[in-house]
């Protein structure tokens, strides 16, 4: 590939290396032979037929697109944790337990008091219907009757605040066993067994590291070139690869501070190679194209016109040449006219080789 080609800048020397012709040594000494310029592999590359993107620059952080920050529930003091950061878990799984004594008499009270309302309940039903029959034989006043039902009513709405206090308890005891929401990767724990905790402290912090996404912005003049599932392409510190993902939301109101439109990128991450907080560089791949094209490296802009120092029969030539498409991600750059598929360029500071003058590449044995 072309940009393996590239330049690391100022890493080659340019070797110059004065050959003198036998047969004009030999002869009248007057003759001297021509200087031969010796470059390195590094200083060159092959212009060929390449694949290029361009489309608006993206720039951002990436971040897990599913992450919880699991607080307490209930107060008390923590007697044991089950997991630790970094630690892979289950959606479920136990990630610490708290101090349940209190809770757990709470919960015994909440049934008892439970238990007493329904008997209640069940003797005020049969009070009202023994109250009925007497009526419907004339034997109970009117009123009587009515006091019985309300007695039941009473009893169902006691039944009822019973076992609401009950389901309470028991929730709040359940609370007390500190389980993972999803399936995941503990990223930080922040209370150690013995701690007393507080309603609403954080206590873990669970991220899902196989999905990732990655919000940028994108100046307002490219909005024509987004769309949903458009391909963005990118890479990140310390990594030498570019990573490809899909717009998955455009923020539809612009930045008025920056005048920018923000993005969120959905980007795969099932092998876990990616983790959040890396920063990525790239673009929104819009057009495509094929194409010659040389390293951007291999472009002379100090004239008025793009010139290449190409290498034909061993010697430098400068051409001037017709730029197209840029390819940023890639260092790209598509050659319309001044150079052919195949023909060899100079980069960086090989590029000050005066043109006409006689190269030698550089055997890679001899660089060693």
């Amino acid at each position: 590939m072309i940009r393996r080609h590239l330049l690391a800048a100022g890493a080659a020397a340019l070797l110059l290396a004065g050959c003198k012709s036998d047969d004009g040594a030999g002869a009248t000494g007057t003759e001297t032979a021509e200087t031969i310029v010796t470059v390195g592999r590094e200083n060159i590359a092959v212009a060929s037929l390449s694949e290029l993107r361009s489309g608006p620059p993206v720039s951002g952080s990436l971040e897990p697109e599913q992450a919880a920050t699991v607080r307490a529930e209930v107060g008390g003091s923590v007697l044991r944790t089950h997991a630790a950061a970094g630690e892979r878990v289950k959606r479920g799984q136990l990630l610490a337990r708290l101090d349940d004594t209190a809770l757990r008499d709470e919960a015994l009270s909440a049934r008892s008091t439970l238990r007493s309302a329904e008997t209640a309940l069940e003797l005020a039903r049969r009070n009202a219907e023994r109250s009925t029959r007497l009526a419907e034989a004339g034997a109970v006043s009117e009123r009587d009757l009515e006091n019985s039902r309300w007695d039941v009513t009473n009893a169902e709405g006691t039944l009822a605040d019973a076992r609401a206090r009950l389901s309470s308890a028991q929730e709040r005891l359940e609370n007390t066993q500190v389980r993972a929401p999803f399936d995941g990767v503990v990223s930080d724990r922040a209370a150690d067994a013995g701690d007393v905790v507080q309603v609403g402290a954080a206590l873990f912090s669970i991220v899902d590291p196989s999905r990732l996404r990655l919000e940028a912005s994108v100046p307002a003049q490219q909005i024509a070139h987004l769309r949903h599932g458009a391909e963005v392409e990118f890479t990140v510190s310390g990594m030498d690869r570019r990573i490809t993902g899909r717009i998955e939301r455009i923020n539809p109101v612009v930045d008025p501070a920056t005048r920018q439109i923000r993005i969120y990128v959905a980007i795969p991450n099932q092998d876990q190679s990616l983790v959040g907080g890396l920063f990525a560089e790239g673009r929104v791949a819009t057009d495509t194209k094929k194409a010659v094209a040389v390293p951007l490296a291999a472009v002379d802009s100090r004239g008025n016109t793009p010139t290449l120092h190409v290498l034909k029969a061993g010697r430098v030539n400068e051409s001037p040449v017709q730029l197209g498409m840029r390819d940023e991600a890639a260092e790209l750059v598509e050659v319309v006219a001044g150079v052919a598929d195949g023909d060899t360029v100079l980069l960086g500071s090989a590029q000050g080789v005066t043109p006409g003058s006689r190269v030698r590449v550089l055997a890679e044995e001899a660089a060693e």
